[in-house]
């Protein structure tokens, strides 16, 4: 019995020191801002999007989230809100979860930031991600396993989007993702009010992200258990989410 006691707090003591190890989220500077930054390799890490739980009824918050996930002794590791929703907090834009497309691209103009365009996907596919402009995705004919529609780009192959201005009055909490050249996810956050100027710079030129996706504004929201942090303030729609089992 006592064996099997020690075993058993080993096996936890090993999770906790793999869950704690590798990528790890950081304080940024850039322009006299601070920034949240988590970076993963999709390689070595499962990197997921969420919408609905078992039931089919939208998550709508990281600890609903993590709540469902454990009856299968998944532990989130870091999650993030993960594209622009409707009233009902379903996506705007396309949704693919565990390779069924639940919802197509959008590349309609209109009102709001998921509309000016160029707006884009975060994809993750057997180990790999990538940020890719939506009407370049809709023509390459890629089928990945999860992704996620939002907008702007805020990076398009080292260009910052055309419509962002340097001395823009428009401050919010903003949060993106970008891949690096060598294939690396990098989520940011920042930690008050910025522009999409200096957001997109962040990316371009502090975590050299050739390309990089708006995720939303204002209801901007991270989940980090190890720092003890977990954003509850609004709803959510899509959840992007670094997940890894348990032992046992």
């Amino acid at each position: 019995m006592r064996l099997i006691r020690l075993m058993l707090i080993l096996a936890v003591l090993a999770f906790a020191a793999t869950a704690s190890a590798g990528e790890d989220c950081r304080k940024v500077e850039h322009l006299g801002d601070s920034y949240t930054v988590c970076t993963f390799d999709p390689a070595r890490y499962d990197i997921q999007i969420f919408q609905n739980d078992h039931n089919g009824k939208p998550y709508g918050s990281f600890r609903a989230l993590e709540i469902d996930l454990r009856q299968d002794r998944v532990y989130v590791r870091f999650a993030m809100n993960g594209g622009m929703y409707l009233d009902d907090q379903s996506p705007v834009g396309l949704f693919i979860e565990n390779g069924r497309e639940v919802k197509a691209i959008n590349t309609n103009r209109g009102w709001g930031n998921f509309h000016l365009l160029p707006n884009g996907v975060f994809y993750v596919d057997r180990g790999k991600a990538g940020v890719v402009e939506s009407k370049t995705f809709a023509a390459s004919g890629t089928k990945p396993f999860y992704a996620t529609q939002s907008g702007p780009m805020l990076v398009i192959d080292g260009k910052l989007h055309p419509s962002f201005l340097a001395d823009s009055t428009s401050l919010k909490t903003r949060n993106g993702v970008g891949v690096t050249a060598d294939g690396l996810v990098v989520f940011a956050i920042s930690d008050g009010p910025v522009r999409f100027h200096d957001f997109a710079t962040l990316f371009r030129d502090d975590l050299q992200c050739p390309n990089a996706l708006f995720l939303d504004g204002s209801i901007s929201s991270i989940d980090i258990p190890e720092w003890q942090r977990r954003d509850s303030l609004f709803p959510l729609g899509p959840i992007i989410a670094v997940t890894q089992m348990l032992p046992g």
